[in-house]
């Protein structure tokens, strides 16, 4: 069911009414092309919700808030300096098409809002007492000063028996019409999320499958290469035994080889300039890092070539249709992110847990630095950056009086010089202190801060620990 004028008409001679002459006590802008307007008309808040979203454009009452973002988008921004406390004088539909126009009284004179609901093109605009534009919601900054004028008329028709199926979800509502158009679009935006969500997912877990597969051939070349060093103790018990006849400055040695029964003779390469000594302890080291990468890597491989097939069970219940939101997940070691049923990962920030189980936060941009900082982190936590770098701000939770674990701390150093310009070199200095000693710097672009009483730790990247910290992260790892 597309809106239509006739939707249009119906629901303005059903709320308009209510609506006149209430106030605005509150705008928000829950999604990029969707705003709600708060009224308190005679005793009772409403909430006059305004899609401009292609597919889904509209106008009604909705009975439940919707989430509103930490900070108001622009054109939310602009909203509300000019229709705060503005008094909702009239609502009319123009031309018989999806357009109306809301006249508010404000401090600064008459105002007009116009939503056009008109599918592709939809768009809202406000216009001052002159009717020329101020300001609309699609940035066309060449209709700023002009004219309105209202699009050309496309009257449709409304399909009355997909209002009377949903007519019968609403019950008694003090709005039925709103209500109607509510439940039908709430169907049709869950269905769209779960498409989403689903076609994120697939991009998702391909994109793990991709990488997990990598993760597995460098393990198996790695352990390939180490597997060269599986007979080299077998040659440093063999020189032990024979160190008084082997001669220095040799580039080898012919040995009889008592592990055989039949004692055959092996040769040995050495390093000329080492000693006979020297040439026996590396072959020992040697088979030591075979023994190691035995020990670490095939168990790996082995936890990784399971998740492997739970990735390619998902994805091919993905594409026959089988699957859902919220069921068949990955388990979390998969590194697949974890998301809602909009599609988005659960919540803001990149979350890991450190060796000593404390949690380490790492913000994604300057935005989420900011708000990690100034407005999550705690003044006792632990604020970490890299040294005159770019990159990420890292919080990690603390007691209040306590102080990190060491490990704690390099796990969290790792992380901010992994998400900073640092890690192209592999290793920098990273500043660390008590949130409390960190300050905005005021004039400057959004996440920059003044930091003072800075300790500084200097890191690596480390292998085992990314490893690690990518076992306990909360989503993807990117």
């Amino acid at each position: 069911m597309a809106f239509t004028s006739t939707d249009l008409k119906l629901v303005l001679d059903e709320i308009a009414p209510a609506l006149i002459e209430g106030w605005i006590q509150n705008i928000y802008q829950p999604a990029t092309r969707v705003v709600v307007f708060e009224l308190r008309a005679r005793g009772t808040t409403c909430r006059l919700l305004v899609s401009c979203e292609p597919e889904t454009a509209r106008l009604h009452l909705v009975r439940h808030r919707l989430v509103n973002p930490p900070s108001p988008p622009p054109f939310c921004q602009f909203l509300r300096a000019h229709l705060d406390g503005a008094r909702l004088q009239g609502m009319r539909q123009l031309s018989e098409d999806r357009v109306v126009a809301m006249e508010f009284t404000t401090k600064s004179g008459t105002r007009t809002v116009v939503c056009e609901l008109t599918g592709h093109t939809a768009n809202m605009l406000v216009l001052d007492e002159h009717q020329h534009v101020l300001r609309d919601l699609n940035h066309q900054r060449e209709r700023v000063g002009q004219q309105y004028r209202p699009p050309a008329s496309q009257p449709s028709a409304l399909d009355k028996k997909v209002v009377a199926r949903n007519a019968a979800k609403t019950g008694d509502h003090r709005f039925p019409v709103s209500a109607v158009i509510e439940a039908y679009y709430r169907e049709q935006e869950d269905r769209a999320a779960e498409d989403r969500a689903r076609l994120e997912q697939l991009r998702s877990l391909r994109k793990a499958l991709k990488k997990t597969r990598r993760r597995i051939d460098a393990w198996r070349e790695d352990l390939a290469k180490a597997s060269r060093y599986r007979d080299y103790a077998r040659y440093g018990e063999l020189m032990k035994a024979n160190l008084s006849s082997i001669t220095p400055a040799k580039d080898q040695v012919t040995l009889v080889d008592y592990y055989d029964e039949s004692l055959p003779e092996v040769t040995i390469p050495l390093d000329p300039s080492k000693s006979a000594i020297s040439n026996m302890d590396d072959y020992f080291k040697k088979h030591r890092k075979y023994m190691a990468a035995e020990r670490e890597l095939v168990p790996r491989i082995a936890q990784a070539e399971g998740e492997l097939k739970a990735l390619e069970r998902e994805i091919a219940s993905i594409e026959e249709g089988n699957w859902t939101p919220g069921e068949g997940r990955p388990t979390r070691s998969s590194l697949v992110t974890k998301r809602n049923t909009t599609g988005r990962t659960r919540g803001p920030f990149r979350r890991f847990t450190s060796g000593d189980g404390l949690p380490i936060f790492v913000g994604r941009n300057a935005r989420e630095n900011d708000q990690l900082t100034f407005r999550l982190a705690k003044s006792d936590d632990l604020w970490l950056h890299a040294r005159g770098a770019p990159g990420s701000h890292v919080v990690v939770r603390l007691g209040k009086g306590s102080d990190p674990p060491p490990e704690t701390l390099r796990d969290a150093a790792t992380l901010a010089l992994l998400y900073s310009d640092l890690k192209k070199s592999g290793k920098g200095e990273i500043v660390y202190t008590r949130r409390k000693w960190v300050k905005p710097a005021k004039g400057r672009a959004l996440g920059a801060v003044i930091v003072t009483q800075e300790k500084t730790i200097h890191v690596q990247l480390d292998r085992t620990r990314l490893e690690a910290l990518k076992a306990r992260q909360e989503g993807s790892f990117s």
